[in-house]
Order: C-alpha cells, then structure tokens, then sequence
C-alpha cells in the first residue's frame, strides 16, 4: 500500500490531502485571507507560512511522516510541458524560485521536496499550471509580436474532466468537454478528445477573480504603465495579486 501526501497552494488557500492507493483518507482546504497574503512582497515569502499550515495539519491528523511512500505537490511556472506526472529535483526547483510569474502553484513543489528529501522518498508534480497541449491556431494573438501562451488550472480543470469522463461511461479521451475554474482565478477551457486545445491567460487575462485583474482595456493600461505613477513591479502585482476583488 502507497501512502501519499498531497499538496495543493493556490492563490487564497492551500488544500491537503493524505490518501492510501487512490482512497483519500483526509482532506482539508485551509484557507487563507487575500488581504493578508497581499502583504507578502514575493510568493515564496508566504513559504514558511504555507509549509506550517500543512505541517500543522500532518500534527492534528497524527500522520506519521516515515509511513509516506511519497509526497505530490500543485506543479507552478516551469517550462512548458504535456499534461503528466513530473518528479521534482534540485533544477525544477531553482525554475520555480526564478518563474517569471509569480503564483501559489510554484511553492507546491518546494513544499513538497521539503517533505519529502529527510524522508528519502520522491516527491511529484502532476499536471503544472504551464500545462501546454495548444493547438497552433490557440497561438496567434492579435499582434505578431506576442504569442499567447497556455495557463491554467490544468490540475483541478483535469481532474474534474476526467470525473465527468467516467461518470458517462468512458476515458477523458473519449469525449470534447468546455472546462471552468473559478477560485482565486479563472481558467475556461475547450478539452478536445483529452488535450486541453486553448485556455485564457488565467495569469493576466479572461474575467476578473478575487486578486487577478483579468483582461483589460488595452489603451488604458497603457496610459497607467506610462504614466510615471508605477514602476513596472507595481504594475505586474496589480495585475496579478492586488487585482480583481481586492483592488
């Protein structure tokens, strides 16, 4: 029997699961105030933070860390890959401490490895938030220059996807579903026959979320870019952190 800890951050709260094979035994969202979290200048910031919330709930619980067989955490910013099962190493993450996004997703891994290096027992990621299976049309945006790029849920938006799947009496790559999160941001996605073939920048664009800005009058944020008023660290957290809701 494999005992596995699951870690899940994401932009208001951080899930934790502790299953034996595919039974989950406990599960928890702890979550945690968005005001609170602007505080913190970088994501990995929150890191201790977040850790002791789920070292906190391996102590209530009264799991016992040399029974795990291995530690899974949300995969963050690497680069691009497939939808997939990821072993987490030194190089995954010195990407995640240098993303050029900051987001929740890229502690899973840290959190994880953490866990789970003393133990001597790997640590994962499973379908990360760079999840990329475009197709070459999703690409083409309206200026030459930018190509857009896929980010999203892909963790929960699959998992989900793929409940459906079998609650219709067959596998994800049987049928072409449109796939909704709605958390601390949004990712609307078509799923074509298994492969998740556009999606919204759930980084920087679609409808506005508790701390994401979401799309914006483009000539407008241009003004505020030039404006004097920001300098551009500014400008990303107010797009990303400080947006949305508790603007």
């Amino acid at each position: 029997m494999y005992k596995i800890l699951v870690i899940n951050p994401g932009s208001t709260s951080t899930k934790v699961g502790f299953f034996e094979d595919e039974r989950e035994i406990l599960r928890e969202t702890i979550t945690h105030d968005a005001v609170f979290l602007s505080k913190f200048e970088r994501i990995f910031d929150q890191y201790e933070f977040r850790k002791s919330a789920v070292v906190d709930f391996l102590n209530r619980n009264h799991i016992d860390l040399k029974e795990l067989s291995a530690v899974v955490g949300r995969g963050g910013i690497i680069h691009p890959v497939p939808a997939g099962t990821y072993l987490v190493n030194e190089k995954m993450i010195e990407d995640l401490k240098n993303a050029p996004i900051e987001h929740a997703s890229n502690l899973g891994a840290v959190i994880a490895y953490e866990i789970a290096k003393p133990l001597e027992i790997p640590a994962f990621i499973v379908d990360p938030v760079v999840v990329d299976e475009f197709i070459p049309l999703a690409r083409i945006s309206g200026l030459k220059e930018i190509e857009r790029k896929s980010r999203l849920h892909a963790l929960n938006m699959r998992r989900v996807a793929i409940q459906r799947a079998k609650e219709k009496g067959g596998k994800l790559s049987d049928f072409n579903f449109i796939v909704g999160h709605i958390g601390g941001g949004i990712s609307i996605a078509p799923f074509m026959k298994g492969r998740i073939v556009d999606v919204n920048d759930a980084s920087s664009g679609g409808p506005f979320s508790p701390e994401r800005s979401g799309g914006l009058p483009s000539g407008d944020l241009v003004k505020m870019c030039y404006s004097g008023k920001y300098t551009k660290k500014e400008i990303k957290k107010k797009l990303m952190g400080k947006g949305g809701v508790v603007a």
